[in-house]
């Protein structure tokens, strides 16, 4: 046991204690960034553990000690961090390792003791065809100005699918591009565009702050990370307005629920102006769920509302109860709703109808329509004992 018998002895002995759980951690990023995992878990009391393709996996037998988690942690913030974290309990950075990758970092407060969940920020950008996402989007992202939603549960692949969408400008359309973003997930390149990324926290105070000086920037796309509270959508629904494209993400499980969220943001004497500027403005809302695949692997159940003539009175009017049906009739234009997306799933075999159920809106509705393909698929025919087609 090493003994602390000065203060400096006791200032090596943490300094020491920082460096093997330095050591401790950057194994178990590796281990995450190698096996291509989402997220690292790290409690006391229980073992560090990883979800990979959506199943958390233990890395070990051996639970971790009160104390240790907290060690970790002074390992990976700086000073101001520790005192910012002392302040708040809670704290949410970004560290890259050289030879690892880069990774989101949030540390919180539990029964007393220190717990950290740290997200694997994939450095390469995915390639919008590879997302298998719809080709509709491809013509949203070039927009000349409008506001686009992606909406989903934390995890559900909204920050994958926007960096994708963002490359493609980026690949194909000259402008300026600012995302503000909390951490910076993905980093981009200027192609034809030009990009800058401001990180809340490291390059701007705040998103409050980053937003008012926004226009001063003379940007063409706006990618604002998450609309969390009024006065960001405020900011979102202003760019719109001014001429620009603005993307960004929504905590919700759909187009309806996203939309009334968004109203009751705003007090009720405010809502008849937010509506005539939703319907006038909205280009899209996109959302989107991760189901598991045939193979064991992901993959995202789309729902695409667009902002046609249509769409836009329904919102205007506040006839939001309307807006699913108009979707389901409207496919040629490049809309579906998510039962629409897991039926397409599952005929295309990629998904087993028990996943699709299971993710469904209307679990009715979506069997109903199962049942009625497979009703009118011929079957293949099936040749007899002497080779025959029957």
């Amino acid at each position: 046991m090493y003994r602390c018998d000065t203060a400096a002895d006791t200032s090596e002995y943490l300094k020491a204690s920082r460096v093997l759980f330095a050591m401790e951690i950057d194994a178990l990023l590796t281990r995450l960034a190698s096996q291509h995992g989402s997220d690292l878990y790290l409690s006391t009391g229980a073992p560090p553990s990883a979800r990979f393709e959506g199943v958390l996996t233990p890395l070990s037998e051996q639970p971790f000690k009160p104390g240790e988690i907290a060690a970790i942690a002074h390992s990976l913030m700086d000073a101001e961090q520790r005192q910012t974290f002392d302040r708040d309990l809670e704290m949410n950075l970004a560290i890259s390792r050289t030879g690892i990758g880069r990774f989101r970092v949030n540390v919180f407060k539990q029964r007393n003791d220190v717990s950290i969940v740290i997200r694997n920020v994939k450095l390469d950008i995915p390639r919008f065809e590879d997302l298998k996402l719809p080709a509709i989007l491809l013509e949203t992202v070039m927009l000349k100005q409008g506001l686009i939603l992606f909406v989903g549960a934390t995890g559900s692949g909204k920050s994958t699918s926007l960096a994708a969408l963002i490359d493609h400008r980026n690949r194909h359309s000259g402008g300026h591009i600012i995302t503000i973003e909390d951490p910076i997930e993905y980093i981009h390149r200027h192609r034809r565009s030009i990009i800058n990324q401001r990180e809340v926290g490291v390059d701007t105070r705040s998103f409050h702050a980053a937003l008012k000086n926004t226009l001063r920037q003379a940007p063409d796309v706006v990618l604002i990370g998450e609309i969390r509270d009024r006065e960001t959508m405020e900011h979102a629904l202003s760019f719109a307005e001014t001429g620009h494209l603005v993307l960004s993400t929504l905590h919700a499980n759909n187009a309806n629920q996203a939309l009334e969220r968004i109203i009751n943001m705003f007090a009720e004497e405010r809502r008849p102006q937010l509506l005539l500027a939703l319907g006038n403005h909205l280009k899209g809302f996109v959302s989107q769920r991760l189901v598991r695949t045939l193979d064991g692997k992901r993959r995202a159940a789309v729902e695409v509302m667009l902002g046609t003539p249509t769409i836009g009175d329904l919102i205007r009017r506040n006839e939001l109860g309307e807006l699913k049906g108009i979707m389901e009739k409207s496919a040629e234009l490049g809309m579906q709703t998510f039962d629409t997306a897991l039926h397409k799933l599952v005929v295309e075999g990629a998904i087993s109808e028990e996943e699709a159920l299971r993710h469904a809106d209307s679990v009715n509705n979506l069997r109903l329509r199962l049942k009625l393909h497979a009703d009118t698929t011929p079957v293949p025919p099936t040749s007899n004992e002497w080779g025959l087609m029957d």
